[in-house]
């Protein structure tokens, strides 16, 4: 996993366009119905996390299929994108490892991920811009999203437990580390996220089918 630069971390895509626009408004809608939802952090972050993983998929499959029409070299990217779908499937395991979701959100998460899976495929065979742009910005909440959780971890307010042995091995943490050890972890991944989405949106919008070289590999 590469760091990333603690004056990185909070980096906002102003947006620019129209599609940028509807990419961020997207999002806004996205978090207020998960938060209306699920009340509690672990739940709303597991509801977050079955959906976060759909983007990255869906643009490595998309992405796939269009270099074996045009016979074209995909640079790297797919992998950067399966890799992505994992990374982000660890951070869902994690949290279960620490509460298990209630059967109310169990059956959110089914209707969630169903729904938002067929919108954000369609979206991507419309534009294909807007959702890499849609991806960055939900990346871009994650990472607030866990700063204010590791400044609860950290103040005390929230009880600052083990890791799971699940992160603790695959996060290569240091023995005995704490939540907010893995939330630090969590966080940098999310930042990386976020890059990779909008460097990919921005390539589009230059009329680019990918970028000239992969994001970095988790």
């Amino acid at each position: 996993m590469l760091n990333v630069n603690k004056t990185d971390l909070l980096r906002h895509h102003v947006p620019e366009t129209l599609s940028d626009r509807f990419a961020a408004g997207a999002e806004r809608l996205l978090t207020a119905m998960a938060g209306g939802f699920s009340r509690r952090y672990g739940g709303r972050v597991i509801v977050l996390e079955t959906i976060a993983a759909v983007p990255a998929m869906v643009a490595a499959s998309l992405l796939h299929l269009r270099c074996l029409r045009q016979l074209i070299d995909d640079r790297g990217w797919v992998r950067t994108f399966m890799e992505e779908a994992e990374n982000q499937r660890a951070h869902l395991m994690a949290f279960v490892a620490i509460r298990r979701p209630s059967w109310s959100e169990r059956w959110l998460i089914v209707l969630g991920q169903g729904t938002f899976y067929n919108a954000y495929f369609l979206l991507s065979l419309i534009s294909g811009r807007s959702a890499h742009r849609l991806a960055g910005y939900l990346a871009e909440r994650s990472v607030r999203g866990y700063s204010e959780y590791l400044g609860s971890l950290e103040s005390g307010a929230v009880p600052n437990g083990p890791a799971p042995e699940t992160a603790i091995a695959y996060w290569n943490l240091a023995p005995g580390a704490q939540l907010s050890d893995m939330i630090m972890a969590m966080r940098e991944d999310e930042a990386l996220h976020r890059d990779i989405h909008h460097a990919f949106a921005d390539a589009l919008a230059q009329g680019r089918i990918i970028p000239d070289r992969p994001g970095p590999v988790l």
